[in-house]
């Protein structure tokens, strides 16, 4: 019985097809090898069609590594299949291929589209997940794209919602916030009695929750339909500001309400540079020149980002010459304790001095010494017998002390553009601050001068038997 071999599919090309083929009962078909002129090796599978027509079914090239085609085994094998679908009775092999290969298309599209269709509904589920993040989150990645870049890196907004807005939605899902959500923690502040705080972190609360809309990971914003006057009632823009009488009245007890030395001297310089108590406290020694009686607030601790020069008038340097007695007291008893300890850079020091005092102590400070006989603020000692600093129109903050002292300014005749100038205002006239580039040095100096000189009196006459 004819075999093909390995060695018969080697044989040389004789310029004309030849045809070999292995023994094979009837009604099997039959397994050929066909070399072409050019060489080619090929193999078939032949069989009588419905027509009693002969038909040569290609199965595919020779290549006896089976790289680029068949092995002999493998076309053979091949072959056999053929040949058990041949006598299984079917007649129209070729046909029957292409129908077979047509289902089989069809079955693979079907599970590719089915197993697509699972895959799609696996990202949605991951998807859905991923972006059901929760408050706690969403403040997180607010915090490290949007609050970092405050001056105090977002520190004092991260103080305010981890003690009254992450407690009580934190763990929510932000999509999942509300209007009720909004309302209940602003709500508690009211409560508590501290709208401005409430409108406050209703604001902020606002920011976060359009920073995740922006970013399509949320797509409404729960605060959108709360209107902020509906939050503890209209703003009230703060006028309050000292009377030369309350003033005159503040010289009387503050030696009596038993503050710190440096609050003291703080309450002083607000109230005779015009400067922002965070100005102060962040203050360090390297800015000050007692020398020639200047105070440089750099860019970095200045509120519109500006530096700003402070002329010192003879009361504001009695003031920074007393913080100064004060340091080298201070410094004297670090180095008793530890040798060639470095001087402390701040003006106004921690209790440890490894800081700068958190700019909430001396508002606090003040803020007690109003509440003489009331609960005391969390975490202070109450006051016993000492004298209130409640003045006679009403409560006042360190911050007043800035306007009180402008106002001053002006009504002694100090023209109010200098006095915006003391203040560090940026000129809102864009025509003026484009091309008015006067620096009004000597006006500024002339203006904290007079504003020392008043304040001077009332402080000598209050010390006064």
């Amino acid at each position: 019985m004819a075999i093909l071999t390995d060695k018969l599919a080697h044989s040389r090309a004789t310029g004309k097809d030849q045809w070999f083929s292995e023994d094979a009962p009837r009604g099997h078909g039959r397994f050929m090898l066909r070399i072409t002129k050019q060489g080619e090796r090929l193999f078939y599978f032949r069989y009588t069609g419905p027509r009693g027509d002969r038909i040569a079914l290609p199965i595919g090239a020779y290549d006896a590594r089976g790289r680029d085609g068949l092995t002999l085994a493998e076309a053979r094998s091949r072959a056999g299949q053929l040949s058990k679908l041949y006598q299984s009775g079917v007649l129209d092999i070729k046909s029957h291929l292409a129908e077979e290969t047509k289902l089989e298309a069809t079955r693979r599209a079907a599970e590719q589209a089915r197993l697509e269709a699972e895959q799609a509904a696996k990202n949605k589920e991951v998807e859905t997940a991923l972006s059901r993040v929760s408050v706690n989150e969403l403040f997180n990645r607010w915090l490290s794209v949007d609050l970092i870049r405050r001056k105090d890196g977002g520190a004092e907004v991260q103080r305010m919602f981890e003690k009254d807005v992450l407690p009580k939605i934190g763990a929510i899902a932000a999509e999942d916030i509300s209007k009720g959500h909004i309302t209940g923690v602003t709500d508690e502040l009211l409560a508590r009695g501290v709208a401005r705080m409430a409108k406050q972190i209703f604001s902020l609360m606002r920011q976060m929750f359009r920073f995740a809309v922006d970013r399509d990971i949320i797509d409404a914003d729960p605060t959108a339909s709360i209107r902020k006057t509906k939050i503890g009632g209209k703003d009230v823009e703060r006028d309050r500001f000292l009377s030369e009488e309350e003033i005159k009245l503040l010289a009387e007890y503050i030696p009596a309400a038993k503050l710190l030395p440096s609050t003291e001297t703080a309450i002083w310089i607000c109230l005779s540079t015009c400067c922002r108590i965070g100005e102060l406290l962040q203050a360090r020694w390297e800015h000050i020149d007692l020398e020639t009686s200047q105070w440089i607030i750099p860019a970095e601790n200045s509120k519109n980002g500006k530096l700003h020069t402070i002329y010192l008038s003879d009361f504001a340097q009695i003031q920074f010459q007393r913080l100064k007695a004060l340091a080298e007291e201070a410094q004297e008893k670090r180095t008793k304790k530890v040798a060639d300890a470095p001087p402390v850079p701040w003006v106004f020091p921690s209790r440890k001095a490894e800081t700068a005092v958190c700019t909430k102590t001396i508002t606090k400070q003040i803020g007690d010494r109003q509440r003489v006989g009331k609960t005391p603020m969390s975490r202070r000692a109450k006051i016993e017998r000492a004298v209130s600093l409640l003045l006679p129109r009403g409560k006042w903050t360190p911050h007043d002390l800035r306007r009180t002292g402008a106002t001053q300014m002006v009504a002694s005749g100090i023209l109010p553009e200098v006095a915006e100038r003391c203040l560090n205002h940026t000129e809102q006239d864009r025509v003026k601050r484009t091309y008015q580039r006067h620096s009004y040095e000597v006006e500024m100096k002339a203006a904290w001068q007079l504003l020392g000189e008043k304040l001077q009196q009332f402080v000598s006459n209050a010390n006064r038997p």
